[in-house]
């Protein structure tokens, strides 16, 4: 059977086509000419990508059409209606993918693509595990019993899975261009929750959370004393972190793992409580964790001599101040400078304040302007000026060589390069010329 992916290398979609690649199935793709990281793995296996023509879309078809298009794109206009095409969004493909395996669905506002990739790893230790992962990556091994999925609440598409187990990592209010107030978005969780059929873990931690209503078994997790799965004596230092784990006031293991940061912290608690609701031992726990190579674009390091460089997906400000509080704990004596570049304009419009206050945490931040293609929302009257305003330390720079030259020359430092869109190419022109110096 051939499978064609209209959005080929979106994120999400480059991991759809990777594991139904792996399961033996034809695929092809199509997208835009631009280079997108997210294709390096379709390339590897072979998969052909071509541009947008509706020639790609031939009967017998099973067509799989990005959430990010719609019948003015020729090809979804004919997949549509092409009686003798199959044709599916993507959320709706995957929700009746997951019911071939085990399935546990990573949901919540941060830290789902890390807990994903992290669990799937982990996991994979105990029997064969198939992932889909937020960066690109999805794999699907021979044999496969288990099934790990990042589920985005954008548009309330994850409620197009009925998981058998779930993962709920935090609550904060998010996606603002559709969601009207928090209570519209935990509604939306709520939902999800009512879906998953067998058993759910959550951050015990959070203010929404504990409040929600479980009609299955479910266990909390996090540091306070109340939550079923407890971490104590925490101790983070900058290569690493240990704390023990009680499960139902009772000693689990003790955990001494290579990660740095609050978000690494609560990610592994929670990998952790889907373990003990798996009945995995805490050794064989421990000995996956340490081994997890993270995953692309969160908190990847790169060094040069005294000059470090940080690439991440922060495009919240909680995720943006958690990423300024990590390089401080694994680079406590060192300079950080934070550059940020804003995704879409209602979430800086809502969120302005508390982004300055978040890029104010740094030693030094630069903010780069709105992508060209980024699509102002109606009613949405905010500048990256704004922005720059609000903000004590924040300096408006371009993304060209004599801004990578001028933020090469501020080093020795941590550069913390923070987007969900592009600013790692500026990451690659400060490092090229400090590589020069």
């Amino acid at each position: 059977m051939r499978y064609h992916f209209i959005g080929i290398k979106g994120s999400g979609m480059a991991s759809l086509a990777e594991i139904v690649a792996d399961r033996g199935d034809e695929v092809t793709g199509s997208d835009i000419e631009k280079y997108i990281f997210t294709q390096k793995p379709l390339e590897e296996r072979g998969i052909p990508i071509t541009t947008f023509d509706e020639k790609n879309i031939k009967e017998g078809d099973t067509v799989i059409i990005g959430l990010a298009f719609d019948e003015s794109n020729p090809e979804v206009k004919k997949a549509l209606s092409t009686p003798g095409v199959k044709a599916y969004w993507y959320n709706d493909f995957l929700g009746e993918l997951l019911t071939h395996y085990t399935s546990v669905s990573v949901a919540g506002t941060h830290g789902k693509t890390t807990t994903t990739g992290m669990l799937a790893h982990v996991l994979s230790h105990v029997s064969p595990t198939g992932f889909l992962i937020g960066d690109g990556h999805g794999e699907m091994p021979s044999g496969a019993e288990n099934f790990i999925l990042e589920s985005c609440e954008f548009k309330r598409h994850f409620l197009a899975y009925h998981p058998d187990y779930a993962i709920i990592t935090n609550i904060e209010l998010d996606h603002v261009d559709y969601y009207h107030d928090i209570q519209d978005y935990c509604d939306a969780f709520q939902s999800f929750i009512q879906q998953v059929k067998k058993g759910i873990v959550y951050f015990g931690d959070d203010p929404y959370l504990p409040t929600f209503t479980y009609p299955i078994k479910a266990y909390s997790y996090g540091l306070s004393d109340n939550n079923d799965v407890r971490a104590d004596h925490v101790d983070q230092r900058a290569d690493g972190m240990a704390f023990d784990i009680f499960f139902q006031g009772k000693f689990f293991g003790h955990f001494d793992l290579p990660f740095v940061g609050y978000p690494l912290l609560y990610n592994s608690i929670g990998v952790i409580a889907l373990g003990i609701l798996f009945d995995v031992d805490a050794a064989t726990l421990e000995t996956a964790l340490k081994t997890f190579p993270g995953v692309q674009r969160r908190f990847i390091i790169e060094e040069n001599g005294e000059n470090i460089y940080i690439d991440d997906y922060a495009h919240h400000p909680t995720a943006v101040r958690y990423m300024i509080e990590a390089a401080r704990i694994k680079y406590p004596d060192k300079k950080v400078i934070a550059i940020f570049k804003p995704d879409r304009y209602s979430r800086i419009a809502y969120f302005v304040d508390d982004f300055a206050s978040a890029l104010d945490m740094a030693d030094e931040a630069y903010v780069c302007d709105f992508p060209a293609n980024a699509v102002r929302e109606p009613g949405v009257t905010v500048t990256i000026d704004d922005l720059v305003s609000r903000s004590k330390k924040a300096t408006l720079i371009q993304e060209d060589e004599a801004a990578a030259k001028s933020l090469a020359l501020r080093g020795p430092a941590v550069y913390l390069f923070m987007s969900s869109k592009d600013i790692y190419k500026l990451k690659n022109k400060v490092k090229n010329f400090q590589y020069r110096l």
